[in-house]
């Protein structure tokens, strides 16, 4: 599975922005699906991850209530809806693919390539 994300720019606090992840390669359906996130000088951090099916999500606490994870398998994409920005969800946001998902990053094998989100004051 190759991943393609997209969807990241430069938004002032209170905007919103969607990022999607486009997956090639067959059996998409079959692997969960993950966003992750890295800011400047610090470690990569779990953001929201999707089961294979779509039933069940997973969020971060700091994004709960303001970002949606969801999939759409007839496109073979994951999208990450953020709305609230706050200046602290700047970084590049990163989607992954597993048969495991869920919040352990570990468990991902496949990743994209990422998408810079900044977000100004």
């Amino acid at each position: 599975v190759q991943l393609q994300a997209s969807g990241g720019g430069l938004v002032q606090a209170g905007g919103s922005l969607r990022l999607s992840c486009v997956a090639s390669g067959r059996a998409f359906s079959s692997y969960s699906a993950g966003w992750f996130r890295q800011a400047p000088g610090k470690e990569q951090e779990f953001v929201a991850a999707i089961s294979w099916t779509g039933g069940r999500t997973y969020y971060a606490d700091s994004v709960k209530g303001r970002f949606t994870i969801s999939r759409v398998d007839a496109e073979n994409t994951v999208y990450l809806q953020m709305n609230s920005l706050e200046p602290e969800d700047t970084a590049v946001y990163y989607c992954a693919a597993g048969l495991a998902g869920g919040p352990d990053g570990s468990l991902y094998p496949h990743w994209g390539q990422g998408t810079l989100v900044t977000v100004s004051s």
